[in-house]
């Protein structure tokens, strides 16, 4: 069996390129991803974010570069890489005329494990996720919400060493986002590495150890949510006019920005710390998803 050394690098990705014809997807992005963190990918849509995820979790082949999971090269051992991989896309792939039970089964049967595995790995995720009163329950039966929160709990039944989720919440009323967060945050607490892709600022914002910004194919930014918006400046000065046109201005001291607020014309004024959303925006010259 091929061994891996371990680091502190779980996800190691060098000069990635994707062309789709003549369009580069990926345009030779760098991406190291370290044990234990959540990690988050922000982007427009179209910028690269799954194509991304898919290539990390060998579901895509690319042109050009490296990548590594755990230790192990995705081209030259995929099978050892594909173990340590749990994946979960924008569509569900779960079977909707099966209970809770019988896919989390199926999964466990796809991975080879025994049946002495199954059952115990099975009881386990079914304590910690407090599923036993949706065990028996047809898939097709479950709220949005539920039939994510299934789908994470079905990948996570061979224990892998990450877990991607491209745009997990999309479609989800504000509660049952905040209890897939919930989900989230205890999958990383058990100590499984979190890549997941976002449109959602708040949420990168509020689960994320660090974040990445891809544009047109290539990271344009890679940082904690809080050194990412410093870097913009550590305070915003808002501005809207009579007409309704916003204007935003940046500043590293309180003082400077009080400054700029105080000079302003008639109109709404408003002062606050810089967010995510404004360090997106300024690098991109778009909303997030658009």
């Amino acid at each position: 069996m091929i061994e891996a050394k371990e680091s502190d690098d779980i996800i190691v990705a060098t000069n990635l390129v994707k062309k789709y014809g003549e369009k580069y997807a990926l345009d030779g992005i760098d991406l190291r991803i370290k044990r234990g963190e959540i990690f988050g990918f922000l982007g427009p849509n179209g910028a690269g974010k799954t194509t991304t995820v898919r290539i990390l979790s060998t579901l895509t082949d690319y042109d050009k570069g490296s990548a590594s999971i755990d230790g192990f090269d995705i081209k030259k051992c995929p099978t050892e890489a594909k173990v340590r991989i749990g994946v979960i896309q924008q569509s569900i792939s779960l079977d909707k005329d099966l209970t809770v039970w019988e896919n989390m089964n199926h999964r466990a049967l796809m991975y080879q494990m025994t049946k002495k595995e199954r059952v115990s790995r099975i009881e386990e995720l079914t304590e910690y996720f407090s599923l036993s009163e949706y065990l028996d329950r047809k898939i097709d039966s479950l709220s949005g919400g539920w039939k994510k929160r299934v789908a994470i709990v079905c990948t996570m039944v061979h224990s892998p060493t990450i877990v991607f989720l491209d745009e997990p919440t999309v479609g989800l009323d504000i509660k049952a986002r905040r209890l897939l967060w919930d989900l989230i945050r205890l999958l990383n607490k058990k100590g499984t590495t979190v890549f997941l892709t976002t449109h959602y600022i708040e949420e990168a914002e509020n689960l994320c150890d660090r974040v990445g910004i891809i544009d047109e194919g290539e990271i344009i930014a890679l940082g904690t949510p809080e050194k990412l918006s410093s870097d913009v400046g550590k305070f915003t000065v808002e501005y809207t006019n009579a007409e309704g046109q916003t204007t935003y201005e940046y500043f590293q001291d309180m003082e400077s920005a009080s400054v700029s607020a105080s000079k302003f014309p008639s109109g709404e004024v408003l002062m606050r710390k810089t967010n995510l959303e404004d360090c997106f925006v300024e690098l991109t010259g778009k909303k997030v998803g658009g």
